[in-house]
């Protein structure tokens, strides 16, 4: 078995058009994808909004420059992942194609093991 993350990326702007309701359909979406899948889920979380976000980058003499905000500035941004665990690629992406981002997708991507 492999370990997949698989990453949430939605629209944040977006959230705050959606017809009444919405919220609470996607979070029973959730609720509903971890009960079938509980066997291959190993964590996952919601994330605050970028708003609440601190970056860190390393300047040119070594030290470091913080700012507050997301790492990069996009419309999609990451809003929540799962860790999971499946047999190969395949199986882990039909996991993700059940988890519910209805204003953006998910990216599916294989942890990388050193030994």
């Amino acid at each position: 078995m492999a370990e997949y993350l698989v990453l949430i990326y939605e629209d944040e702007a977006a959230w705050e058009d959606t017809a009444p309701g919405t919220l609470d359909e996607m979070m029973k979406g959730h609720q509903l994808f971890g009960q079938r899948n509980a066997a291959n889920l190993r964590g996952g979380n919601a994330l605050q909004p970028t708003t609440t976000a601190t970056s860190l980058r390393r300047d040119a003499a070594g030290g470091f420059v913080v700012t507050d905000g997301p790492f990069a500035e996009t419309k999609e941004a990451l809003g929540g992942y799962y860790l999971i665990e499946a047999t190969d690629l395949d199986e882990a992406l039909a996991l993700a194609k059940q988890i519910p981002a209805p204003l953006g997708g998910v990216e599916v991507r294989p942890i990388r093991v050193f030994d």
